[in-house]
């Protein structure tokens, strides 16, 4: 009997997920993370999963690891010395990069733009000329290659970068560099444009072959380490790798493409949100995931996550597939604090992190976080132990507290809900990003909430929102690793196609599309996926003709059949109207084809609940002083496990889990479902849905009840 085991990494904790591949059922745990070294919290986790299960480790076959090495490598500025070989003449093409500032008018007098992850200083040129139809207008010179090489070598770089002019066209002479570049300078890792991205827009794909370099030989190291560490248990474990646009990669796509690993360990959140919420029956909704050192929001539409062509971290923007994430820092470790020059509250994105976290954990930390607020505000219950077995100290969350309302003048109470209220706003604008600035109502959306942290501010985040019901999963703190344990294998085969509609036909586009998904299917093959297990997306990038902006269109090969380019045109058309509430009297212009090949993910088996009544006072445990609202409630404390289908639990309330603890408001009530998820509405949502009946309501009022 085998196992599958999905993990994910955070700042604060280590989540695992155990499934029983044949019967689908899961165990669950919760460990400090070990930012040192994120293998030993790893290891420690299947420990103690294992233990739970009353499993060999030896008996896992596969592990689906979702881990923020490449992200984290970026944000701190810790990757690789990466040398750089570019065409003649264009050596500088990091500096010169896109005309962007962030920020409003006068923004660029505070804006510090950060160094290339390329020094310009460990780039050369290479003497060579490739025109846009492939053509060779240039020999490469092998001889001034060769010294250009040797004097980069006395520079110190650790991997080095090959972007050529139109290499996406003929990657000839980058693959001639790489074989030089292996006799000059042996050992070094080499990341090849043409292999990484293979598309158009030289500045774009050369700062995402750079990165891939630049994180490169950290995420090898890991990946080797804890591929190591993991064969110790069982020696034929295989791991994959969880990519930004949620599917999986194998160990060895992950250490020579690390750049799609940027938006890794919140894509597996995602992954886990989609399977529950549209079993629920909500396809349309809001996912929050909240962490100790940040929250990372998405919007589902018809069961699907939002993908973009680009994955942005810090402020290094690379063109590569991931679920359309914003990730703000809004965590439970994240540190409250008071500056002397303005005085007002601010929470972020500063955070405690592991170690030695927040003052509740009573491991050293004295700073006031979110966790402490919560805890001084009476939500997390005194006898519950945080993931099992963390004790929380009160005591200590006060004295942390304290000082931010000695700063404002205000009680440890109202410093408390403060800070609770501050960052449930900095949630908000991370969810308006990816709602009304795409043109999204929120409140034609539910919002599922998930993470460690997530059921604390689910409710609150509805009330400001308008985005009803909060979906609280069950095993919220370990969805991320539920996603991990359940998303399959994925791969993906583009090529720039730069063609105007009058220039091409809709066989033409086929027919390559074709090319590429046969491509793609490679890799996964290679992963053992047979054919009958793949299916088989395609996107095409479309523009006006003559203008810069792209947009990627999802295509469906049996409309293309039928409705020939217009199943192109027309819904970049609508795409474009939606986003800019205009459409243009241009041809249309194609511009790179991709084809997205993904197997099957394992099933896991979720037991129904068994049907109770409306009272829920069996699941009732106690009783908690809590501070909601500017008030003073005795909240109703419950245990997760003990709550029945049909169950409504009235606010104010508390629910205890192992991996989390959920927070109704007063006026606002939770459902249990069949599923186990607990449905937030407020008081008033029953008189309305009555109500609504009798009178006649617009097709989105009725989407918002």
């Amino acid at each position: 009997m085998s196992y599958r085991l999905g993990v994910d990494v955070g700042g604060t904790f280590t989540d695992l997920l155990l499934v029983n591949e044949a019967t689908g059922h899961t165990w669950t745990a919760k460990v400090p993370s070990t930012p040192a070294d994120q293998s030993i919290g790893v290891l420690n986790g299947i420990a103690r999963v294992c233990e739970r299960a009353g499993v060999d480790p030896s008996a896992i076959a596969h592990v689906m690891h979702g881990t923020t090495v490449a992200t984290n490598t970026v944000l701190t500025g810790t990757g690789a010395r990466c040398g750089l070989v570019t065409t003649v003449g264009y050596r500088q093409v990091l500096q010169i990069a896109r005309s962007f500032v962030p920020g409003g008018l006068g923004g660029w007098i505070i804006y510090n733009k950060s160094l290339p992850m390329a020094p310009l200083s460990c780039t050369i040129e290479a003497h060579e000329r490739v025109g846009a139809r492939g053509d060779i207008v240039m020999p490469l010179d092998e001889k001034k290659l060769r010294a250009s090489l040797k004097q980069l070598a006395s520079k110190g770089i650790e991997a080095l970068t090959v972007s050529l002019i139109n290499s996406f066209a003929n990657d000839k002479h980058e693959r001639r560099i790489k074989a030089i570049a292996a006799e000059v300078l042996p050992g070094i890792p080499v990341s090849l444009s043409s292999d990484v991205v293979p598309e158009m827009q030289e500045y774009e794909r050369t700062v995402t072959t750079v990165a891939n370099s630049y994180v490169r030989p950290r995420v090898q190291k890991y990946v080797k380490n804890l591929t190591s560490k993991l064969a110790t248990h069982s020696k034929s474990v295989k791991l994959h790798i969880l990519r930004s646009d949620g599917g999986l990669s194998s160990a060895q796509s992950s250490e020579e493409y690390p750049v799609n690993l940027l938006m890794s360990g919140p894509a597996g959140g995602v992954t886990g949100a989609v399977g529950v919420a549209v079993q629920a029956g909500f396809p349309n909704l809001l996912t929050v995931d909240v962490g100790g050192t940040s929250t990372d929001v998405a919007l589902i539409m018809n069961g699907e996550p939002r993908l973009r062509r680009e994955t942005t971290v810090g402020d290094v923007t690379v063109r590569a597939s991931s679920v359309d994430i914003r990730t703000v820092g809004a965590g439970g470790g994240s540190i409250a604090h008071v500056p002397e020059l303005t005085k007002a509250l601010r929470v972020g994105p500063q955070s405690a992190g592991a170690d030695p976290g927040p003052a509740a954990y009573g491991r050293g930390g004295t700073e006031p976080t979110v966790t402490d607020a919560n805890v001084v505000l009476g939500y997390l219950p005194e006898m519950q132990r945080l993931g099992g077995d963390m004790e929380l100290r009160r005591d200590l969350s006060e004295a942390a507290v304290k000082k931010v309302g000695a700063a404002l003048g205000k009680s440890v109470r109202d410093a408390a809900l403060g800070i609770y209220n501050i960052v449930n706003e900095n949630m908000v604008g991370a969810l308006r990003l990816v709602s009304v600035e795409q043109g999204h109502d929120p409140r034609d959306y539910a919002l599922i909430a998930f993470g460690g942290a997530g059921p604390l501010h689910a409710n609150a985040l509805s009330r400001l929102l308008g985005s009803w019901p909060s979906i609280i999963p069950p095993g919220p703190g370990v969805l991320c690793a539920l996603g991990d344990a359940t998303t399959a294998v994925r791969d993906e085969s583009a090529r720039t196609f730069i063609r105007a509609f009058s220039d091409t036909s809709a066989k033409d586009v086929e027919k390559i599309l074709a090319t590429l998904a046969k491509d793609a299917a490679q890799s996964l093959e290679r992963e053992k996926v047979s054919r009958a297990e793949m299916r088989t997306t395609y996107q095409i990038d479309v523009r006006y003709k003559g203008q810069g902006l792209l947009l990627t269109i999802p295509l469906e090969i049996a409309d293309l059949k039928k409705q020939g380019l217009e199943a192109i045109s027309a819904p970049f058309d609508a795409e474009h109207k939606r986003l800019f509430t205009f459409t243009l009297p241009l041809e249309h212009e194609l511009v790179n084809l991709r084809a997205v090949v993904q197997g099957r993910g394992i099933t896991i088996r979720r037991p129904k609940l068994a049907t109770g009544t409306a009272d829920a006072k069996a699941a009732a445990v106690g009783r908690q002083k809590s501070y909601m609202d500017g008030r003073e409630y005795t909240a109703t404390v419950y245990d997760r496990a003990k709550l029945k289908a049909g169950n409504r639990v009235a606010g104010p309330a508390i629910v205890m889990e192992m991996d989390s603890t959920s927070i109704i408001l007063p006026g606002h009530h939770g459902l249990v479902d069949r599923f186990g998820n607990i449905l937030i509405y407020p008081d008033t949502a029953a008189k309305a849905k009555v109500k609504a009946k009798t009178t006649k309501a617009s097709p989105r009022s009725k989407g918002r009840k």
